[in-house]
């Protein structure tokens, strides 16, 4: 029997995004601590299990602490991610690429209210991820998603629809135990798992239509990404002012006493 490769559009796109789809690890310095009474009996110690209130400290080491995804949009190094993947201004990002190269990340701006980040990594000529337009999806379009599930599947690929559009929903990291209200998000049936947070959500056309950024626990193929435009409005404030602007309505208020009362000649 001879074997043919199946022609299908969504394994050409996958084949020509994948090289721009990167993982991106997280670590930290942190406290190793070690017990003066050694590891114990198997039944807690000589102290009953209380040995842990007794640990000293024996320097520190850098561990991982956990991992993401991203996208590489630019060749000059640019990546996009979510904020909340690199949360952290005390941790060590490190990008690594489909051919495993691994690159240390500078982050160049996090967007705290759409939960965006831009990332920088030193290389030239890297392959991209072409942006697409987030404003006219519909209902039941294919779209594909790419991640680094779990921080151990790389490249991970899983095909659905756009189940939903302006979705609104109030997430918790569990990278910064930060609880974030999200708003105007796509909702897929693209199975989206940690680790696959700042990974591409791609359109039939190749193009990323969107960021994938959170999934409903204990329920069957509910993702959500963040849509394209929103990075693209983070990316021209970068490019422009050098930092993402942000709206605000400013309002101060003071408790109302006699002497103020008397001043302003209120009731």
């Amino acid at each position: 029997m001879i074997y043919m490769p199946e022609k299908s559009p969504i394994t050409k796109i996958v084949k020509k995004v994948l090289p721009a789809v990167v993982s991106i690890t997280i670590s930290k310095y942190l406290t190793i601590f070690e017990s003066p009474f050694g590891r114990g009996s198997p039944f807690g110690g000589p102290f009953g299990g209380f040995e842990q209130f007794f640990a000293i400290p024996r320097g520190r080491k850098k561990i991982k602490i956990g991992g993401g995804s991203g996208f590489i949009i630019d060749p000059s190094g640019l990546v996009l991610t979510n904020r909340h993947v690199v949360a952290d201004p005390k941790a060590e990002y490190v990008v690594t690429l489909s051919d495993e190269k691994k690159y240390k990340a500078e982050i160049l701006a996090r967007d705290p209210i759409n939960d965006v980040a831009v990332l920088k990594i030193k290389e030239k000529n890297l392959p991209t991820i072409e942006l697409g337009d987030s404003l006219n999806l519909e209902l039941g379009q294919t779209v594909i998603a790419i991640g680094n599930v779990f921080g151990t599947f790389k490249n991970t690929v899983s095909v659905g629809v756009v189940s939903g559009l302006s979705r609104e929903i109030t997430a918790g990291s569990t990278l910064d135990r930060k609880i974030t209200k999200m708003r105007e998000l796509i909702q897929t049936d693209a199975a989206v798992n940690p680790g696959n947070s700042g990974g591409p959500l791609i359109d039939i056309n190749g193009k990323t239509i969107g960021i994938n950024v959170a999934m409903v626990f204990l329920a069957q193929n509910i993702g959500f990404a963040l849509p394209i435009n929103t990075a693209k409005k983070d990316l021209e404030d970068l490019k422009k002012y050098g930092r993402i602007r942000f709206p605000f309505l400013g309002v101060r208020y003071v408790l109302l006493n006699e002497e103020l009362k008397e001043k302003y000649n209120l009731q």
